[in-house]
């Protein structure tokens, strides 16, 4: 028996129809940017979890544990993964 594959930006649309997975979703947000912006740089550079966390002194479990969600980085920690990425990092306000 085969699998359907369900993307999830398609998966996603139908449960932001609920207005309680929506505001929950909302509520998240910064956390998800957070992580997204994460992956989304090393992948971009190339890198494996592995080989960032030589670079920037910590063990691959805490690069697993931010992309998962599982763990808040602090700003310092983002600041050693801008340098890591070559990157600035930018935090803002948009307003709504």
């Amino acid at each position: 028996m085969k699998r359907k594959y369900l993307k999830f930006e398609t998966w996603l649309k139908k449960q932001l129809k609920n207005p309680a997975f929506k505001a929950e979703y909302n509520r998240q947000q910064p956390e998800f940017a957070v992580i997204n912006a994460i992956i989304e740089a090393r992948k971009n550079k190339g890198v494996t979890q592995k080989a960032l966390a030589k670079k920037i002194g910590t063990k691959q479990s805490v690069i697993s544990r931010m992309e998962s969600g599982r763990a808040n980085p602090t700003i310092g920690f983002l600041k050693r993964l801008a340098q890591a990425f070559n990157s600035r990092l930018e935090i803002r306000f948009i307003s709504l």
